[in-house]
């Protein structure tokens, strides 16, 4: 489905409009492709075709019925290219953050209903072809969801657990502004790049601490949790996350887009690993582990300022043999009866 580039304006505005309304209610077929796809986290992994997106939509509306999108940031831009990636990509991307909210009435991927107010952060990228979405990447961190509902399956974050919050200007949903400069991904790549350089052994190898604000924010996804500064991230996320796959490396983005002074990358997967080290309290597997992982980059001054690190734990478990939706439901009373 070749796509013809947008006006970027424009690209923002209806995109955002369909997804609001999405969101209220607007059926599968009036904002998708007829032959749209989408990337989404584990359990609903890669679907094909309008019946298939529809029943994501199905039960999540069915366990919100009140569902509410809150948009804290909505980009867009020109899609830079990859060298390690040779499959097409789209030329231009739209890309999201914020939280789906409302009344939890019904159980949503086995996770039990809490009959109370929930939030469940989305993050998102997509493509539009005729005025319709034809690709989605969809980021819900159902981990995070877990923890609202008291059935954390996990052992206790390192980084501090808590709402996301948006952008510090609170500038994030870019409607109309329509910056094309690639100057925020070109301090992102630099910084990826100096992250490459580890040699397996030291800190010091990776001289990345020049691209980050000295007081930056990092939001990790639930189970590694939220760190401020250099000296946090490196405790609960950089070294636990080292010593867990020391041989990681960058598998290649189907996004990289710069708006002003925000950049967003993202993989499927975006790092791949060897799992030999216990990560999230889980022993090592030895195994070879794909992630799921997008980024999205707020720059202040030329450096990193914020840094929404949406991740498929659950996806990871999965490939290490862990089946954390069984755990849930061990955890509410549907334990295996059965080897």
């Amino acid at each position: 489905m070749p796509a013809a580039l947008l006006d970027l304006t424009e690209l923002r505005q209806t995109s955002f409009s369909l997804l609001n309304d999405l969101a209220e209610g607007r059926s599968v077929a009036e904002v998708y492709h007829p032959e749209a796809r989408v990337f989404c986290v584990h359990p609903f992994n890669e679907v094909q075709g309008l019946e298939a997106i529809a029943a994501i939509w199905t039960q999540l509306r069915s366990a919100f019925p009140d569902l509410e999108r809150r948009s804290l940031l909505h980009l867009a831009g020109i899609n830079l290219p990859d060298p390690r990636v040779s499959t097409p990509r789209a030329g231009q991307l739209v890309a999201c953050m914020g939280t789906f909210q409302g009344r939890f009435l019904s159980d949503f991927c086995d996770i039990p209903a809490t009959g109370q107010t929930a939030a469940l952060r989305f993050c998102e990228a997509h493509e539009m072809i005729d005025g319709k979405i034809a690709t989605s990447y969809l980021m819900f961190d159902l981990a995070d969801l877990m923890q609202q509902a008291g059935v954390w399956p996990f052992v206790t974050s390192l980084g501090a657990e808590s709402q996301w919050r948006g952008p510090a200007p609170a500038d994030g949903v870019r409607l109309t502004e329509c910056n094309s400069g690639t100057a925020a991904m070109d301090v992102v790549l630099a910084m990826h790049a100096a992250l490459g350089r580890f040699d397996g052994r030291s800190l010091a190898s990776m001289p990345h601490a020049e691209y980050w604000h000295p007081d930056f924010m990092w939001y990790g996804a639930a189970g590694i949790g939220t760190t401020r500064g250099l000296e946090e991230f490196r405790a609960h996320h950089q070294i636990p996350f080292l010593t867990g796959f020391p041989d990681r490396v960058g598998a290649g983005h189907y996004i990289r887009i710069s708006d002003g002074d925000y950049a967003v990358t993202g993989g499927w997967p975006s790092v791949s690993g060897t799992h030999l080290g216990p990560w999230l309290g889980m022993p090592a597997t030895g195994k070879r582990i794909d992630m799921r992982i997008m980024d999205f980059y707020r720059l202040a001054d030329g450096r990193i300022a914020e840094n929404w690190v949406p991740m498929d734990v659950i996806d990871i478990a999965r490939q290490m043999g862990v089946d954390v939706f069984e755990r849930v439901r061990h955890m509410t009373g549907r334990p295996r009866l059965a080897l």
